[in-house]
């Protein structure tokens, strides 16, 4: 057996270029996916990275020459990539990107019909094994690959889950970060009544503005300052690939993920009465009692696309939000949109009339501390100290631990990938956030743990 390097993660394939990722390992996990899905035909995506073209080019030999034709979409974002699988009925999609890591990552976005991600509880997994093996049959014929060109149809499909016509008048600065977005939001925003201020809308996967990753503070300071010197109604921030958004208010706030998601979730019950939303349970208290107070079903899901996909499913829930910046939707294959989560809140602003701000001041009336990483040697010992400490408290192990009372509570839970608790607080109260967060970091590194 080949050994491989540790690629194969929880959600995606992903690895440093081309030390860790390299062409010819693309190729074998091109014809293992064609094995695994018995797959007739694949749609290939790729991002604006400088190794994309090769990796992307080596994949799709693989899936050739394991007998499965390749609909070679080029250029894309993730969110395209999904829509283009559920759209065309493929029997999978390979979207070649490292979303927001930096520019020497690449990586592999994978799906199964109707877009439905793998993940290494399902099918990851069986591709690591599959390529380790490198045993693979010989087809009769190899396959044969044509390209298609996704830009419009997939603007006329995210442009067409709102009401174009309610779109009123606004100025918004984009950051695209030299990312995707730079190629997909010319393409719908030309289409609405707005006007776009551009950041770094140039395709190049050198990242030389900044790291496309918005959840950082340095990386979205562009963007704020735009914002105050063209006087916008707000901002927007894409990822890498474009599948994720943030959002800074008009005054150039950072908005987090679970206030999108209340925002995001409001529009959708105003459309859909009664309709059921799927959110994580780092999101803020703010998120279930908007849903409670417009009339719809809220359901917690853990951390992570797979199970907040599958919970969606279940429930044909309409919408799922996450705090990182994840977005689904029913009416998009249960995939995660950006862009369509960004023409959600325009719609809703334009037709409540509102700021950002404005928006989301009667729905928030809390304060968070953000997530909080402490290196831990025995995280299990630490989880156990602080259930005891907490023991009065309203306790749920459905990820990690959380710990709930009536004026604040929190959430711990390990990396999946490194020696790290992560701590999530929200409390009713900027002095009672403290309190409690420097409590439970106190329990957290009574140990010698240290903050990372």
């Amino acid at each position: 057996m080949t050994t491989l390097p540790d690629i194969f993660k929880a959600y995606d394939i992903r690895g440093i270029y081309p030390d860790e990722l390299y062409p010819e390992i693309a190729y074998k996990i091109g014809r293992a996916l064609v094995k695994y899905l018995d797959a007739q035909e694949i749609v290939v995506g790729r991002d604006m990275r400088l190794s994309s073209p090769s990796l992307s080019s080596a994949l799709i030999d693989g899936v050739l020459d394991q007998g499965a034709d390749v609909c070679d979409v080029g250029l894309v974002s993730t969110d395209a990539l999904y829509f283009a699988v559920g759209k065309y009925g493929f029997d999978g999609g390979v979207m070649v990107t490292a979303s927001h890591n930096p520019p020497e990552y690449n990586g592999f976005k994978i799906s199964r019909s109707e877009a439905r991600a793998l993940s290494m509880d399902e099918g990851i997994g069986e591709i690591r094994d599959l390529v380790e093996q490198n045993r693979f049959n010989e087809p009769d014929a190899r396959g044969a690959i044509h390209e298609r060109d996704l830009l419009e149809p997939f603007a006329q499909h995210v442009l067409s889950l709102i009401d174009i016509d309610r779109v009123r008048p606004m100025k918004i600065a984009i950051d695209a970060g030299n990312g995707m977005a730079g190629k997909i939001v010319p393409a719908v925003f030309g289409k609405l009544p707005v006007e776009i201020i551009p950041l770094y809308f140039e395709l190049d996967g050198r990242f030389p503005n900044h790291l496309a990753n918005p959840i950082e503070p340095e990386n979205v300071e562009d963007l704020r300052k735009a914002i105050a010197e063209h006087g916008a109604d707000f901002g927007i921030a894409f990822d890498g690939d474009a599948d994720r958004m943030f959002i800074l208010d008009e005054h150039g706030e950072f908005v987090g993920g679970d206030m999108i998601t209340t925002l995001v979730g409001k529009a959708m019950l105003d459309k859909h009465p009664g309709a059921t939303i799927v959110y994580n349970l780092i999101c803020s208290r703010s998120v279930e009692e908007m849903i409670e107070a417009q009339g719809g079903k809220g359901i917690v899901s853990r951390v992570g696309h797979s199970y907040i996909k599958s919970t969606m499913r279940k429930h044909d829930a309409a919408f799922g939000g996450e705090h990182s910046g994840h977005f689904y939707f029913r009416d998009n294959w249960y995939a995660d949109s950006g862009i369509i989560a960004a023409l959600t809140v325009i719609e809703l602003l334009s037709r409540e009339s509102s700021t950002i701000s404005e928006a989301l001041k009667p729905l928030d009336p809390y304060v968070r501390s953000g997530e909080i990483n402490s290196e831990v040697r025995d995280q299990a010992e630490v989880l156990r100290k602080i259930e005891k400490h907490y023991a009065d408290a309203e306790i749920s192990h459905l990820d990690g631990l959380t710990v709930s009372y009536d004026d604040w509570w929190f959430n711990v839970r390990g990396s999946n990938t490194q020696p790290l608790l992560r701590l999530n607080v929200e409390a009713s109260s900027p002095g009672l956030l403290r309190e409690k967060t420097d409590e439970v970091l106190a329990i957290i590194r009574g140990n010698g743990s240290s903050n990372v």
